[in-house]
């Protein structure tokens, strides 16, 4: 079976490529085609992969391509986990947005909207090539903003798309295990957008194990989310939130965390793979040893700003060997082999939550089989969690239109009503603004 990894060239794929050399079943991929268009970063990651597969005699067969046409041919998967304007455009998204007091984090607010501009163009395109050249193909979008992609593309793919994220799986692991479960015995009711979700329940045996966590000031100090936000915040929510609703809870806090610090996310990011890159493209370089390295601090460092803001101190070591790459598998297993499973996932709505219509994307938990994912029956959200959800969503909304029609009104629109911009007029100097330094936002007129 081929599996297409587009963005190939990312610094991730080594922990996909990873979760593959376990899977020994029948049905398994057998074939990988790395698609970038960054010959040199395929170059590093092909070496990183040939390390990792040394000594596993059935591993998946690696091969690189920058010809998307090529790489999606007879794909019975595609992995999309593109990043268009690279890092180099993460840290002007953030740099612009905190120059105006907003915030620029990828998929949150004024920065996540200029990625969202940038890349759903490509996105689509991506979308209409795989209808064409794989009729057939899953793709498992892992593109950020993922929600907002992932609705881009369904209008072009249907239900073939679907879209993965991490932040759940790691929050319902995290609480499971506070409260003595086993994560995979644990249901979780999770629902909300792409990062923008809250916990509500986690039952085990039958029985629902949050108000045991909310009761105990203990139990909500010993894990991130709980540090977070806090234990008196999150009894009045009724509900654990993802961890990117700290940028909308505490948002002030974030901002000035982010515009005091030396460097941003993107920026750190940007120099720590400028280098990885760089020295793992040296011959006899020790590529796999270079990447463990690097990935390891750039897990530690995952929001950091939002910890040192919470006073929430490091990362657990459980959470820093990542999870996308396992919930990837597990979808793709289950829609291949057809092993019935259960996955936190983003889908179209259908009529999961009365609130949004049934073609938005929304992030709940989803029975797989061999015929796709299928939103479980949801309880309504409370008014302000509906509140925020279609505020969200309206402002994905303006961003598609924008990206289909090159509407530069529609673009301040978008920018405009999210809850994270305070102001019509800083709306229109973020435009101006990220039209500038983004080559790819010249569409809009």
């Amino acid at each position: 079976m081929k599996l297409t990894i587009l963005g190939g060239g990312g610094f991730r794929v080594p922990l996909v490529y990873g979760a593959l050399l376990s899977d020994h079943g029948e049905g398994r991929v057998t074939r990988v085609v790395l698609h970038d268009l960054d010959a040199g970063r395929l170059r590093a990651v092909t070496r990183v992969l040939a390390e990792q597969a040394a000594g596993v005699p059935d591993a998946p067969e690696v091969t690189a391509t920058t010809d998307l046409d090529e790489a999606l041919r007879g794909a019975a998967f595609v992995f999309s986990a593109i990043r268009v304007g690279g890092l180099r455009g993460r840290a002007d998204d953030e740099r612009v947005a905190l120059a105006e007091g907003v915030l620029g984090q990828e998929t949150v607010g004024a920065g996540g909207i200029a990625y969202g501009l940038r890349t759903v163009p490509v996105a689509v395109d991506i979308a209409r090539r795989v209808a064409r050249l794989a009729p057939n193909a899953w793709v498992i979008n892992f593109t950020n903003p993922a929600g907002l992609v992932t609705e881009a593309m369904s209008r072009h793919l249907g239900d073939r798309v679907i879209g993965i994220c991490d932040s759940p799986v790691g929050l319902g692991r995290r609480i499971a295990r506070v409260l003595g479960a086993d994560p995979a015995e644990a249901h979780v009711d999770y629902v909300g957008l792409n990062h923008l979700g809250w916990v509500r329940g986690l039952r085990v045996a039958g029985r629902d194990e949050l108000p045991r966590l909310l009761a105990d000031p203990a139990l909500l100090g010993s894990f991130e989310e709980g540090r977070l936000f806090g234990a008196d915040w999150l009894r009045s929510l009724g509900a654990v939130p993802n961890e990117y609703l700290h940028y909308y809870y505490f948002n002030r806090e974030t901002v000035r965390a982010y515009r005091e610090a030396g460097k941003t996310r993107g920026a750190f990011l940007l120099d720590q793979q400028t280098g990885f890159y760089e020295r793992a493209g040296r011959p006899g370089a020790p590529a796999l040893a270079l990447w463990n390295r690097t990935r390891a601090e750039r897990e530690a460092t995952y929001m950091s700003e939002n910890r040192r803001t919470a006073g929430a101190g490091e990362r657990e070591a459980d959470d820093l060997s990542g999870g996308y790459e396992k919930v990837a598998l597990a979808l793709m297993r289950a829609v291949a082999r057809d092993e019935r499973t259960t996955l936190i996932l983003n889908v179209r709505n259908r009529s999961t939550l009365a609130v949004l219509d049934p073609e938005a994307v929304v992030e709940v938990p989803c029975t797989v089989d061999a015929n796709g994912a299928h939103p479980v029956a949801a309880d309504p959200l409370p008014g302000h969690a509906a509140g925020l959800v279609c505020a969200v969503k309206a402002v994905e909304r303006e961003v598609l239109s924008a990206a289909g029609s090159g509407s530069r009104a529609t673009a301040v629109k978008a920018f405009a009503l999210h809850p994270l911009v305070d102001s019509v007029t800083v709306a229109r100097r973020l435009v101006e603004a990220y039209t500038a330094v983004h080559p790819g936002l010249a569409y809009l007129r």
